[in-house]
């Protein structure tokens, strides 16, 4: 029987239309836009001026706080200017935009493509490399990836789970990646293996890609201690918990952090990331990432530069589509509404969504039934119909005694609902309201 999480969950259609779409390298565009803050925590420090010649690789914003990481130039050319640009939050936050001269490469990377498997580096040595090349988790949470391996000291660290779940539909950037830098990946678990000091790993993986299972089965008997897992197809399989959930069978209490059941999770893409820092000592400055739509004429998975515009991405696949309803940064269920195609692709991104009209409206909402099916499908055991209406009350110390803050905004309740409620749209607000109690108590 295949593994899965013990509450909740739901089964959307996968809709993974460039499943079988090989990584392109999208063409470095003229000029790119770079926020300075791709990552949770405190935006980078900007280290470049306006004028300053940059090379692809190079240091242009530093992490500015315990919680926050470098950014990098992700082309050669010459800084234009130091603006405020709309990012993928929707807001307008700092970023650094260069005009495109080249590709000329830091002199410290190896641009070569030969795998290079053995390393000897401490646990430290690897952490401060990661820190340096400013990577971040590529599943979507963009959490600093040093400061996961660094765990308290009142904490160990036992198993070193990988994320291959993606289980957000239509997306498939993950799922090529580990059919086409399946090595470099083990590679890079083993890295985390050594900087985390841990004897075992466990790659989850939805039953939904047996080529991807097949190839890392295959693949792994050549490393040692690092095991596949075979996952049941199930919304949200890839969150934290869950995914934790499934593989060991222990459970991370409401509040708590991962390590304190002795686990650290990352994503496959962050592994090939180390990879790519620690053995070829390249900084995070690009990434796979999916277009795809039910209209999309060529849906596909390219390898982007940070700082691209998302209109090159979507040029690329043929085009927006004449019915299109809204651009998503992201799947369907977590992902984002952009209101322009000149939003730069990030660490974040993972995908952009074209979504039809039809599929893209908003359906009138109904009165609550009461028939629990939002509670039914929750993953976290919340019940969403309950925060909701606290809310919409205002009612922040009810809500953060029903553990709102738990809430991992996996969208099934929206999803399930018979009446079109807009629930996970009001959790958020909740959680905001809650985490803005929390910050003025702190301060009192």
């Amino acid at each position: 029987m295949l593994k899965t999480f013990a509450k909740g969950g739901i089964h959307p259609p996968e809709n993974k239309f460039s499943a079988d779409k090989k990584v392109e390298r999208l063409p470095i565009p003229k000029k790119v836009s770079v926020p300075v803050s791709q990552h949770i925590g405190a935006p980078s420090k900007v280290i470049v001026k306006k004028g300053d010649i940059v090379k692809t690789g190079q240091l242009i914003a530093e992490q500015s706080g315990f919680v926050s990481a470098n950014i990098h130039s992700p082309v050669s050319g010459k800084v234009f200017k130091i603006d405020l640009v709309t990012d993928t939050s929707g807001y307008r936050h700092q970023a650094i935009i260069i005009n495109v001269e080249g590709d000329e490469w830091d002199e410290k990377i190896d641009r070569s493509e030969d795998l290079k498997r053995d390393f000897d580096f401490s646990s430290e040595q690897i952490i401060k490399k990661i820190q340096q090349a400013g990577i971040v988790g590529l599943g979507g949470a963009t959490f600093p990836s040093h400061i996961k391996l660094m765990p308290p000291k009142d904490t160990k660290a036992e198993i070193l789970i990988i994320n291959g779940v993606e289980c957000e539909p239509y997306l498939t950037s993950d799922h090529r990646l580990m059919l086409e830098k399946g090595e470099e990946i083990l590679v890079g678990i083993q890295i985390l293996m050594k900087a985390l000091r841990v004897e075992k790993a466990s790659i989850g993986i939805e039953n939904n890609k047996q080529d991807a299972i097949y190839n890392l089965k295959k693949l792994v008997k050549n490393y040692k201690n690092i095991d596949i897992v075979s996952l049941k197809v199930q919304y949200p399989q890839g969150g934290e918990k869950q995914l934790i959930k499934a593989i060991t069978g222990r459970e991370v209490s409401s509040g708590a952090l991962p390590i304190v059941v002795g686990a650290v999770v990352h994503n496959v893409g962050t592994a090939y990331a180390v990879y790519e820092a620690v053995q070829k000592n390249k900084a995070l400055i690009e990434r796979v990432v999916t277009i795809t739509g039910k209209s999309v004429t060529k849906p596909g998975n390219y390898l982007v530069r940070f700082g691209t515009p998302i209109k090159d991405l979507i040029d690329a696949a043929g085009g927006l589509p004449e019915d299109t309803g809204k651009i998503i940064g992201g799947g369907p269920m977590m992902g984002k509404a952009l209101n322009t195609t000149d939003i730069p692709i990030a660490k974040g991104t993972s995908g952009i969504l074209i979504l039809p009209k039809e599929e893209s409206k908003r359906r009138e909402v109904k009165p609550c039934i009461r028939c629990a099916k939002c509670i039914e499908v929750c993953p976290m055991g919340l019940e969403p119909y309950l925060l909701m209406t606290l809310a919409e009350k205002a009612m922040h110390e009810r809500s953060e005694k029903e553990d709102v803050m738990d809430c991992i905004e996996c969208g099934s309740c929206s999803y399930t609902c018979p009446s079109d409620r807009p629930l996970l749209d009001y959790i958020r607000l909740g959680k905001t309201q809650v985490g803005a109690m929390r910050r003025a108590k702190s301060m009192k």
